[in-house]
């Protein structure tokens, strides 16, 4: 009993690891690497200050961060056909040009959105994460940063397993008041990522990876199965069978 007691502490101090990586094509400098979560705050002015609190702190600490890599304002209009489409309403004065801005975003088909009246946008983006221990990764909006003016909707959260389902992350916004425009800014902070372990108080610890062969080839697996089936989280044992007993390779700078 004690051995295994003994057992559990180490695993519980012992940092699990995350890789994180990018698959850009191109313009691979605009994205960031994740950050861990620093909340912005004055120093404490007094000992019982919530800035010290335990609990608050060990919270933050389990969070990191995923900054906006471009300056885009946008304004979606739902036609008679009930479908969508975005307006750049930056005009010749964008950073971004129209045709990288069209790869980028995408406007989920009516039928798929939640609501009849709230259109749903898909950013997509190269970042992906991999561990080679059962590690549960959350993509949750930036709930510590206060943003004026706020957005006109709501950032679309999910949870997978990334040591068996590694893929490209998505940010997913559903737009709430079609009235208001979307603007983002570069730098700000876009989305958190929260990772859960067998053990609830392991830290995490994040490491630039690399897209290796094996890594590529098994990320095929999982690459557009929406397409076929439905119900994807059916497809884990699979992909746990055929899982190489490593994929996470750090970067060598």
């Amino acid at each position: 009993m004690l051995l295994r007691h003994l057992k559990n502490k180490a695993e519980a101090t012992r940092s699990v690891e995350v890789g994180w990586l990018l698959n850009a094509e191109e313009g691979g400098f605009i994205w960031s690497a994740p950050t861990r979560l620093i909340s912005d705050r004055p120093p404490p002015r007094h000992a019982k200050s919530a800035s010290l609190c335990p609990a608050v702190i060990d919270h933050e600490a389990r969070f990191f961060v995923v900054h906006c890599p471009i300056n885009v304002k946008l304004r979606v209009k739902i036609i008679d056909t009930g479908e969508a489409t975005l307006i750049n309403t930056a005009g010749d004065k964008t950073e971004i040009r129209t045709k990288t801005l069209g790869k980028m975003v995408k406007i989920v088909a009516a039928k798929e959105w939640r609501y009849p009246d709230r259109p749903i946008i898909q950013i997509h983006t190269p970042y992906i994460f991999i561990a080679d221990e059962p590690t549960f990764m959350s993509l949750l909006p930036p709930f510590n940063y206060f943003r004026t003016p706020s957005l006109p909707g709501r950032l679309i959260s999910g949870r997978l397993p990334i040591h068996i389902w590694p893929r490209p992350m998505m940010w997913a916004f559903e737009w709430i008041d079609t009235t208001r425009e979307l603007e983002l800014e570069r730098g700000e902070p876009w989305f958190y990522l929260h990772f859960e372990t067998h053990h609830p108080a392991r830290q995490v610890r994040l490491v630039e990876a690399e897209l290796t062969p094996q890594l590529k080839e098994y990320m095929q697996g999982a690459r557009a199965v929406t397409n076929y089936v439905n119900r994807t989280y059916s497809l884990f044992k699979i992909a746990s069978q055929r899982r190489p007993q490593r994929l996470l390779s750090k970067k060598v700078r």
